[in-house]
């Protein structure tokens, strides 16, 4: 019915994706962000205002439904005690808000980066833009736009396809980036040739940050890069099979998504903002050296990204530190070590 499949990932919410190959594109950057969006209370009988067309700048994000909110109780009811319970039980309850999920933070966070380009750039269309997938019947949507109105959240585009996968419709959405905490899913996007992550659940609450937009890459994924490529070659020299090539189509598909992350990043530095923009990029080296560092910090930079924070600490746990960054999403290499393409979504911080 909805997402499933969430993990435990030693106490830090993150957001698990592979990263991808470099391209060509260069920049460089740096930000943290202090001013806040003003909270919008939503009269709930008022409708919205009609929106127009995607604008071709805009960065889509598709979130599903179990992961922008918490349903594991609304979940167990379904599995208990079958579909037509479910509905019941959403349809009795939809004047009740439902519980904050794992995206939360994220979308509060990209509304921010919203909020503060609208005041640089009055009338600019390249922002964020969330559009919420789920596959629950339109009429437990109504419980879902409920929620989304009681936590003032700007979100006014919905695709609810009543029990068929929503993967089919992320490309009439213009889907830059689909999330959701089903890492079936979320392969399924990448073969789609949709960039996609998997949100992944800690127990702590209130841990991520709503002011500021955190991107972390492990730097340690560029010394597996190295390797791969030296078999790529390898085997195009013996004409051998070899299965890199899906590989490298998967993270290629999520270069176009860091490229249009660099150029809002730019559009802050271009208005002297680099110390107070609201979307910040760490680099964190946990078991390479300064050469690793070297390498990471290039082909980041080459996707037209600036980091903002490195972290080389050449054996020592990368816990805590992960635990003070809080990023929302993590760009990870070890999904693409099983045979399921972005089936594996955890994270050990050794």
């Amino acid at each position: 019915m909805s997402d499933t499949g969430l993990y435990l990932l030693d106490e830090v919410d993150l957001c698990a994706v592979p990263v991808p190959e470099r391209t060509s594109s260069t920049r460089k950057s740096r930000g943290p962000s202090n001013r806040t969006p003003p909270v919008v209370e939503r009269d709930r009988n008022q409708l919205p205002v009609p929106l127009e067309s995607k604008s071709q700048q805009a960065i889509t994000i598709a979130v599903s439904s179990r992961t922008l909110f918490n349903m594991s109780d609304e979940r167990a009811i379904y599995e208990s005690d079958g579909l037509e319970s479910y509905v019941k039980y959403q349809l009795d309850h939809e004047h009740e808000p439902l519980k904050k999920g794992l995206a939360f933070a994220l979308m509060k966070a990209l509304e921010t980066v919203n909020f503060r380009l609208h005041e640089l750039y009055p009338g600019s269309d390249e922002v964020f833009d969330i559009v919420l997938m789920t596959n629950n019947h339109a009429q437990v949507g109504v419980r879902l736009i409920n929620s989304i109105n009681h936590y003032g959240l700007a979100i006014e585009r919905f695709c609810m396809t009543g029990g068929t996968s929503p993967i089919n419709y992320l490309k009439a959405y213009h889907t830059n980036l689909y999330l959701s905490s089903d890492p079936v899913k979320v392969a399924n996007a990448l073969n789609e040739g949709i960039a996609a992550a998997t949100m992944c659940h800690i127990d702590k609450e209130g841990q991520l940050s709503e002011k500021q937009l955190r991107v972390a890459f492990d730097g340690d994924s560029f010394m597996q890069q190295d390797q791969d490529e030296r078999n790529a070659q390898s085997c195009m020299i013996s004409n051998s099979p070899y299965s890199h090539e899906s590989k490298l189509t998967s993270q290629g598909i999520l270069v176009g998504f860091l490229e249009s992350i660099g150029r809002l990043q730019k559009k802050f530095y271009a208005k002297n903002e680099r110390l107070n923009c609201p979307i910040r990029i760490y680099l964190i080296v946990k078991k390479g050296g300064s050469a690793v560092g070297l390498r990471a910090l290039k082909t980041i930079r080459s996707w037209g990204l600036d980091v903002d924070e490195a972290f080389i600490l050449s054996g020592l746990s990368a816990a805590e530190l992960l635990n003070k960054i809080g990023p929302h999403i993590y760009f990870d290499d070890q999904m693409f070590q099983s045979t399921n393409a972005a089936a594996i979504a955890q994270y050990k911080a050794h």
